[in-house]
C-alpha cells in the first residue's frame, strides 16, 4: 500500500465476519475494533479477519491490540492517544506495520505528528452516540485546518459521519471518511457500502 490510503471510506467493524461483507461490496479499508473478548476468541477473530481481507483485498486495520498485530501479522494498527502511553513503537515499525492515531485536540495531534503515523483520523466530526467523549464536535472547518498543517499524511475524517455528510468531509480536505453506524447498523450494509462508494471520488495516486 502506498501512503495514499487504499480507499476514500473505512469502514469500523465488530466482527470478522463484516469484512467480508463489506470487503466484498467493494470496502478496501476496515478497522477491526474488538471489546472485551477472551484472548482465545480475540486471537480467533484476528485471524479470521485477516483470511477475508486477504480474500477480498482489503486493507486491514486492528483496532488497539498492537502485540497481536504483530503476532498475527496485521498489516495496519491503529492507536488512540492512551494507547501511545503504553505501545512499543520501535516493535511496530520493526514489525513492518503502518499506523494511524486518533487525534481530538491541538496538543493530540502534535503528539500523533512526533511518532511518524502513516494517517492521522480526527473527530468527532458531528455528535455521536457511539462512544461517550469529553470533545464537542470539530466540524468540517476544523479537518480543513487539520489537512493544511499535516499536509501529505493523509486525513481520516470520523465521527457522527452519515452517507450525505461524507462528501462534505472530502471537500473540506479529508483524504478518507469512516464511521461504524452507517454501515453495518444499516438495514442493507452491502448496499450502504456501495453508496458510500458512488458518493466519494476514488483515490488517486499519483
Amino acid at each position: 500500500m502506498s501512503s495514499v490510503l487504499p480507499s476514500r471510506i473505512y469502514p469500523v467493524v465488530d466482527a470478522a465476519h463484516w469484512v467480508g461483507s463489506l470487503g466484498q461490496a467493494g470496502a478496501r479499508l476496515i478497522q477491526l475494533r474488538l471489546k472485551d473478548m477472551a484472548m482465545d476468541a480475540l486471537r480467533h477473530e484476528i485471524r479470521e479477519g485477516i483470511r477475508l481481507a486477504r480474500a477480498h483485498d482489503v486493507c486491514l486495520v486492528l483496532n488497539d491490540y498492537w502485540q497481536l498485530a504483530i503476532e498475527e501479522g496485521v498489516d495496519f494498527i491503529h492507536l488512540g492517544q492512551e494507547d501511545l502511553d503504553t505501545a512499543d513503537l520501535p516493535a511496530i515499525r520493526a514489525a513492518g506495520l503502518k499506523l494511524g492515531v486518533s487525534t481530538h485536540s491541538d496538543a493530540e495531534l502534535e503528539r500523533a505528528l512526533s511518532v511518524a503515523p502513516d494517517y492521522v483520523a480526527l473527530g468527532p466530526v458531528w455528535p455521536t452516540k457511539l462512544k461517550k467523549m469529553p470533545w464537542g464536535p470539530q466540524g468540517t472547518e476544523k479537518l480543513s485546518a487539520w489537512k493544511r498543517r499535516i499536509g501529505d499524511i493523509p486525513l481520516v475524517a470520523i465521527g457522527g459521519i452519515t452517507l450525505a455528510r461524507a462528501p462534505l468531509c472530502i471537500a473540506a480536505g479529508a483524504d478518507c471518511v469512516s464511521a461504524v453506524s452507517d454501515f453495518i447498523r444499516m438495514p442493507d450494509p452491502q448496499a450502504q457500502v456501495r453508496a458510500w462508494l458512488a458518493a466519494t471520488p476514488p483515490v488517486v495516486s499519483v
